[in-house]
């Protein structure tokens, strides 16, 4: 990229809950002009159309429209779909990769997951594990961010958690590993405009400083809420069936199990890596973002 004027940082799902994140952190590292911002329904961009930024609509499912977006981009932020199986995901991914092979990409910056374990039952495993194994028998220049669970919806699922006072998540005795997606979005703007982290074959994973069994949790939730939250698991099917919105039940069962193998307690010093500061505690977190109702 040296010699370069003009850098193009393209970044797909701009418009959703992470993607917004990660604009809002790369826009003081880089030129209005350098951003280039892919969503799936141009109507949810008027913001960013109306602040000068360059916005296009794209369909994972329309290679002519990835290989337009994707077009001599420096570096390539991939955001997946909310896709809730692997087999529709991995489409997807070979969609994008396709593209990218073919629009002189220069780096591939994905999202990752630390659920992509071979022995994992999380229903998106095999999309998570396939994605680092597909790029490594490629000859792209790619680097993954794995995220570890985001801490953001434990915000909003607080009062439901005061009024069952209990935390009911099936993970036995194991703990979870969490990153706020302000945190996230950091450390993946710093890694896609700063060459030296942007290395080829380079997997990150940004985790807080420490994984939180449940009863571990119930006390930070207790602390943050002023109420006694303590910890009676449920069934994974109770699980599936209480959160069934939008079918992502036994999505969400799935990724639980694999939390009660010990498979989401991953932690990492790479966003201080990245990033030169640890990663916002969860305790620290929760006290920022909850206002009682």
């Amino acid at each position: 990229m040296k010699g370069r004027v003009k850098l193009k940082y393209a970044i797909t799902g701009a418009t959703g809950h992470l993607g917004q994140q990660i604009v809002a952190a790369m826009r003081p590292l880089v030129a209005t002009t350098e951003l280039y911002l892919g969503v799936h329904t141009l109507s949810k961009a008027q913001v960013y159309q109306q602040q000068g930024l360059h916005v296009a609509a794209i369909d994972y499912q329309q290679p002519e429209q990835l290989r337009a977006f994707f077009q001599d981009s420096d570096v390539l932020i991939y955001i997946p779909s909310k896709s809730h199986d692997s087999y529709s995901r991995v489409q997807e991914f070979e969609n994008v990769l396709a593209a990218v092979q073919q629009a002189n990409v220069h780096h591939f910056l994905v999202m990752g997951f630390i659920a992509d374990q071979v022995n994992n039952p999380f229903e998106l495993s095999a999309f998570y594990g396939y994605v680092p194994r597909r790029l490594a028998g490629s000859d792209i220049n790619y680097t993954i961010v794995r995220n570890a669970l985001y801490a953001d919806p434990l915000v909003p699922y607080l009062p439901e958690l005061i009024e069952r006072h209990n935390v009911v998540y099936p993970m036995a005795d194991q703990a979870l590993s969490f990153i706020s997606q302000a945190d996230s979005a950091a450390a993946f703007a710093k890694v896609a405009t700063t060459p030296d982290l942007l290395q080829r074959g380079r997997i990150y994973t940004l985790t807080q400083s420490r994984a939180y069994t449940m009863p571990e949790l119930a006390t930070v939730l207790s602390q943050v809420s002023g109420q006694p939250i303590g910890y009676r698991p449920v069934s994974l099917q109770a699980f599936s069936d209480m959160y069934n919105q939008n079918g992502e039940g036994p999505m969400l069962a799935s990724m639980y199990a694999g939390g009660a193998r010990g498979l989401l307690a991953t932690v990492s010093d790479d966003y201080q890596l990245i990033m030169d500061c640890p990663a916002q505690s969860l305790l620290d977190y929760l006290q920022t973002n909850y206002q009682k109702s």
